[in-house]
């Protein structure tokens, strides 16, 4: 368990991918560029198997934007990309309203 107080330290925002390319380095993840409205970032996502590149092109997604860049499989991820799994597969947690890339999630 974790305390409110932990949960806050989460920065969840809104943003909008603006590109996606197969990682170099392994079959199941890609390398998607996020538009976080006045930043943009490089997050590496295990997603591959669940979704063509073209389905992420342009869709709004959570992003953690204060978690610490980390390098996988040779390329570095600057923050998580949210989503949810089970036996189906994978789908990536999406506002289902158009709102302001940035935006802070509560």
């Amino acid at each position: 368990m974790i305390t409110i107080d932990d949960f806050r330290k989460l920065e969840l925002k809104v943003g909008q991918i603006k590109a996606v390319e197969d990682h170099p380095n392994a079959d199941r993840l890609y390398v998607v560029t996020v538009d976080l409205g006045e930043k943009t970032k490089q997050l590496v996502a295990g997603i591959r198997g669940s979704y063509q590149k073209d389905e992420l092109l342009g869709k709004l997604v959570v992003v953690v934007d204060n978690l610490e860049p980390a390098v996988l499989r040779g390329v570095e991820s600057q923050g998580m990309l949210l989503a949810a799994s089970d036996a189906n597969g994978i789908v990536v947690v999406s506002p289902e309203k158009t709102i302001q890339l940035g935006s802070t999630v509560k």
